[in-house]
């Protein structure tokens, strides 16, 4: 993802909360990759919420930039899975965020819900 000049703050380099902006667009892609829609089980009402979000700022990406964002799963539990983040710059190859999120999975009544068993087999996949 490219780095524009409304993701920047004053000092000109990416203001610190639009790095869970990427998390975010890289979460849904890596899911979406493995079949998963989000907005496909939401209308199922099975929702996933954002309950814990881990980041380290190692190096800041500045205006012009193009980010890659590396995007694993690990310990899925039974109604919870932790996402993991690199970003980092394309140009070359600096590691600049490193970070995680632990994802609930929710009724639309926000009760705590099981994951089901085909989005499980898709997150052990890979």
């Amino acid at each position: 993802m490219k780095v524009y000049y409304e993701d920047t703050d004053c000092g000109g380099v990416v203001y610190y909360a639009n790095y869970l902006r990427y998390f975010e667009r890289a979460r849904t892609e890596h899911l979406e990759k493995r079949s998963v829609s989000l907005a496909d089980y939401q209308q199922k009402g099975i929702v996933f919420t954002v309950v814990n979000a881990d980041i380290q700022y190692k190096a800041p990406a500045v205006y012009g930039d193009v980010l890659e964002v590396e995007t694993s799963i690990e310990g899925i539990k039974s109604a919870s899975f932790i996402v993991k983040y690199v970003i980092k710059r394309k140009a070359d190859g600096a590691v600049l965020v490193t970070g995680s999120t632990r994802m609930a999975c929710i009724s639309n009544g926000m009760r705590p819900k099981m994951i089901p068993d085909e989005i499980r087999k898709a997150l052990s996949a890979g």
